[in-house]
């Protein structure tokens, strides 16, 4: 995690239950079976803070409502909110959720990272940056930063 705080303490907020998958009725291994909302969801949530010790659920820095799936097109789109307008780590969470989508979903998904409107100071920059290829190409050549989103992206001890 990183030293020198920006947000000391941000607010805790409960988990919401995880819910159990029915078993789908598709028996053929060759059809996709179609990714949801509350799919895309359980991906994230366990994502830690790069600043704290928390998850981004725990913060709400990402919630069920702010994941949108349109599967017949093979997109999804997240949209999450820092705990403060001037976080530092907007990128680098944002980061973090793509490449743990990345690794998870089908590479035929478009995956679409946004600031949630008027929740940072540089939103437009940050969205920017999280949704263009060299820059994120770039950014996960860098070790260090591949090392701090690896480190976010660890399951936790619960």
């Amino acid at each position: 995690m990183v030293s020198g705080l920006i947000n000391e303490n941000p607010i805790i907020y409960p988990k919401k239950e995880r819910r159990l998958r029915t078993d789908s009725s598709n028996t053929d291994e060759f059809t996709p079976e179609p990714i949801d909302q509350l799919e895309i969801f359980d991906h994230i949530r366990d994502i830690k803070d790069p600043e704290h010790p928390n998850t981004l659920e725990d913060l709400r820095v990402v919630t069920e409502d702010s994941v949108e799936v349109d599967d017949d097109n093979s997109y999804v789109r997240v949209t999450f909110t820092p705990t403060m307008e001037h976080c530092s780590m907007a990128t680098i969470i944002g980061l973090c959720v793509r490449v743990k989508l990345l690794r998870s979903l089908p590479a035929r998904y478009k995956i679409d990272i946004r600031v949630a409107p008027g929740s940072h100071a540089t939103e437009d920059a940050v969205n920017k940056q999280l949704n263009d290829k060299e820059r994120v190409a770039a950014a996960l050549e860098n070790p260090n930063l591949v090392e701090m989103v690896d480190e976010c992206l660890l399951p936790s001890a619960e």
